[in-house]
């Protein structure tokens, strides 16, 4: 693999060659009546589906390697990225041909493709629409090398991961419910809302423990008990779940 670093326009680094799993699998339920027909990968914000504004986004950091999970009308997925040439980029698709297997089983499932990854990966649902400075998260990454590095912003959410004050992932609680899941014992925690943006170093791929269907925010929570993984703080930017008509409307204020 070729290590020459590459620019990007916020002037920090990404090693040239580093991939990039975008999770576009989902059954997209809250996105209804689009998703009765439609992949929400392929939803519209200001006449671009979700999936190529996603894809344009990270190769505007020099990431132009990706592998795709897909289920839910995988087909329509496939006929877009081949209509558009891939968009320039190499794609590979991961299939999840039986049923949709989360985000954590999606990942297992894909892992096949990041066995030779010599750097740290990057992973980002389909549906998240962020300015977030990708490239300088990763550097973040690189200088302290924990298992995981995870995009979080104090933004209003239902479900929160909790941190310590050296921002090591300690647990995730339901603000609504109260429900809590500790990792970690700490006198102090404060909650962030995952803005669902990951760098993952290819060593966490042979220690998850998980088969099947299960998310990866489980898979996390039992490794930090044992691993650094870290959250990454990013505030002052713009963080939209498109997962229901009324956030489509919400993103089309600010990205054009």
């Amino acid at each position: 693999m070729n290590d020459q670093i590459i620019l990007n326009t916020f002037m920090h680094t990404i090693p040239r060659g580093t991939k990039a799993l975008l999770f576009a699998a989902g059954l997209g339920t809250r996105l209804k009546p689009f998703t009765d027909f439609h992949p929400k990968a392929l939803a519209l914000v200001n006449q671009k589906p979700l999936l190529q504004r996603n894809i344009q986004y990270l190769q505007s950091f020099g990431i132009n390697d990706f592998v795709i999970n897909v289920h839910h009308f995988a087909d329509q997925i496939i006929d877009f990225l081949t209509a558009n040439d891939h968009f320039g980029a190499t794609i590979a698709v991961s299939h999840e041909v039986d049923m949709p297997l989360e985000t954590g089983g999606g990942l297992l499932y894909a892992s096949n493709h990041f066995t030779d990854c010599t750097h740290p990966f990057v992973i980002m649902n389909a549906d998240i629409l962020t300015n977030l400075d990708v490239a300088a998260m990763y550097s973040h990454h690189l200088t302290h090398q924990p298992l995981v590095t995870l995009a979080v912003t104090q933004r209003k959410s239902s479900r929160n991961l909790l941190f310590n004050n050296e921002q090591l992932l300690c647990g995730w609680e339901n603000s609504i419910t109260g429900e809590q899941k500790i990792s970690r014992l700490e006198n102090s925690l404060h909650p962030a809302a995952f803005s669902c943006v990951h760098v993952v170093d290819p060593a966490m791929l042979s220690v998850i423990t998980q088969k099947g269907v299960f998310s990866i925010i489980e898979t996390y929570l039992e490794l930090a008990k044992t691993h650094p993984i870290v959250g990454y703080a990013h505030n002052h930017d713009l963080v939209v779940d498109v997962g229901k008509p009324a956030s489509i409307v919400e993103a089309e204020k600010y990205f054009q």
